[in-house]
């Protein structure tokens, strides 16, 4: 069989891309001459750390790198066409049409002000599909077939409107909409929970199936493991192993590989670090503070209810009589579907929503229900870390502002104790000092991760809710920051309130765990119970969606 024979059947051809930012004279290269081949109706997978070029990769093939990169590559071909000499207006064309593109972050790729059923419809618009009607109705059954609940609703809503989750999908349905022949998901589903995950790899699996070829970036590799035909392993900005991903997964050559995987977090791993070579900062050798004392928990949620009326008038209640304790020193995970009313309850228990019925207590007083000037002072006893801190800092402000300005006045009154006390902070979280005068745009999502945390910690609090902390990281600085986390409960004696989808995450992190399905508690026990024996029919589907590598001892979770 010739060379030309074999290419004629690959649906994408990449050879010896290369990808450069900057003076184009020496341009800093973060992509170093890579190639690889996808066939119709297969699934390549590239995986890699923060930095490792896979993203760049992703949007050289989209024309997406941007006005101030350099992109060459012996060939670029897309069923037979040649995408390197494309201009603009040709790659206005191709995208969506030929190439469907699923970005990351769903709250910045979507227009705040148009309705979401707009900008899915906004490829069939461009690429003159169907009448205004047919549109319409296109949208709705696209949400419908990603899995959105109450498409008609959710497609009149903004996107600010619809949780991280809501939004992805979103995102999905306006990638698929005109079932192009190539889809390129830079991390589809990092803000899935599992059951909706599930969901959204079943709709990717049905476009290979139609013949879609599919380049999947992703940090998960349990996810990596269900879809991938192929796995590319990059690290600074080169492929270290290719080859079937049952090979990757199973028996990786690279040392690099085995790293990943073994930084996944699972029961298996529970009480280990999952960073390899990296041990406690000797910053946090010596607890700062006793641990609390007695049987009063240091925040306790009795009978919580909140209602809300959505744009269509109805009003649905989104927490249902939930009810939970935290005790010192005690990490409580919170698990659920999108729309389960776990961020509501966290929002509530942070007293940055107030209960329609019910009451929260943090440390024996009452913490809702009170006037906001009484509750003030109280406020640096329960802190937050969110999925995505860049867009809770003030881009104009430097790291030193940032921490600077959660410190307690009283506590360190001169700018000289401040600024020790941030470097402390800074030192205990793991950042250089020189990271002070950078600004968050300056950062990794790691690194901003780190400022969060330290950010979090500069009051000395007694609770800390992590609200899908390191759902945005990639695996191994995913186990840096759990390992970070960790490291400083057993130091500072804080508890966590802990929100995630990753139930690999939960069960490594959590003594106890709490399952909402439809703002109601369905299950709640010790991490081991309820993963691994799992009482309620919920949760045991819950378990049984989550994806696996199929590898004994680093299986995410046990099936029941």
């Amino acid at each position: 069989m010739s060379a030309e024979d074999v290419t004629r059947r690959d649906l994408l051809r990449v050879e010896n891309l290369r990808v450069g930012f900057g003076d184009r004279r020496a341009p800093v290269e973060v992509v170093r001459g890579i190639s690889f081949a996808l066939a119709p109706g297969s699934c390549l997978a590239i995986v890699g750390e923060s930095g490792s070029g896979k993203s760049v990769t992703a949007r050289s093939l989209v024309g997406l790198t941007g006005g101030r990169s350099q992109v060459a590559a012996d060939r670029i071909e897309l069923d037979g066409r040649d995408l390197l000499r494309l201009r603009d207006r040709q790659w206005r064309a191709v995208r969506g049409a030929e190439v469907g593109f699923v970005l990351q972050d769903a709250l910045v790729s979507l227009d705040q002000l148009r309705p979401v059923g707009r900008e899915i419809a906004e490829p069939l618009r461009l690429h003159r599909w169907g009448t205004r009607e047919q549109r319409r109705a296109r949208v709705v059954e696209l949400l419908r077939q990603v899995g959105v609940p109450e498409p008609e609703l959710r497609a009149r809503q903004l996107p600010h409107e619809l949780s991280g989750g809501l939004r992805q999908r979103a995102l999905i349905a306006s990638a698929i909409a005109l079932d192009p022949k190539l889809i390129v998901a830079d991390e589809p589903t990092t803000a899935l929970d599992v059951t909706i995950q599930a969901q959204v790899l079943e709709l990717l699996a049905q476009t290979k199936q139609r013949g879609s070829g599919l380049i999947l970036i992703s940090h998960d590799l349990a996810v990596v493991a269900q879809m991938a035909d192929h796995v590319a392993v990059m690290r600074a900005g080169e492929i270290v192993e290719h080859g079937p991903a049952r090979e990757v997964l199973r028996s990786p050559r690279h040392a690099y590989t085995q790293a990943l995987l073994d930084a996944i977090p699972s029961m298996h791993s529970k009480g280990t670090r999952l960073a390899p070579g990296r041990g406690p900062h000797p910053a946090l050798g010596v607890r700062s503070r006793p641990l609390r004392s007695g049987t009063v928990p240091v925040l306790r949620a009795e009978g919580l209810v909140k209602r809300y009326r959505g744009p269509d008038g109805v009003t649905r209640t989104v927490v249902d009589d939930v009810s939970f304790e935290l005790s010192a020193g005690e990490t409580l995970g919170i698990v659920g579907e999108s729309g389960s009313g776990k961020t509501t309850a966290a929002r509530i228990a942070l007293a940055l929503v107030e209960p329609d019925a019910g009451s929260v207590l943090l440390d024996g007083r009452p913490w809702s229900g009170v006037r906001e000037r009484d509750r003030r002072d109280r406020r640096r006893q329960i802190t937050v870390v969110y999925q995505d801190p860049l867009s809770s800092f003030d881009p104009r402000w430097t790291v030193e502002r940032i921490v600077d300005d959660a410190l307690s006045p009283s506590a360190f009154p001169s700018r000289e104790l401040r600024r020790a006390r941030v470097g402390e902070l800074l030192e205990q979280v793991g950042l250089p000092q020189e990271h002070r005068a950078r600004r968050p745009l300056q950062l990794s999502g790691g690194q901003r991760q780190r400022v969060a945390i330290a950010r979090a910690i500069a009051p000395d609090p007694a609770v800390i809710v992590c609200d899908e902390p390191v759902s945005a990281l990639d695996v191994s600085i995913q186990a840096q920051v759990l390992d970070l986390l960790a490291d400083l409960q057993t130091a500072l004696g804080v508890s966590y309130l802990f929100i995630s989808h990753d139930l690999g995450v939960i069960h490594h992190m959590s003594d106890r765990v709490l399952v909402l399905n439809d703002g109601r508690v369905v299950e709640q026990g010790s991490a081991d119970e309820v993963f691994l024996r799992p009482r309620e029919p919920y949760t045991r589907r819950l378990v049984a969606s989550l994806p696996t590598l199929e590898r004994p001892q680093l299986r995410a979770v046990a099936r029941p």
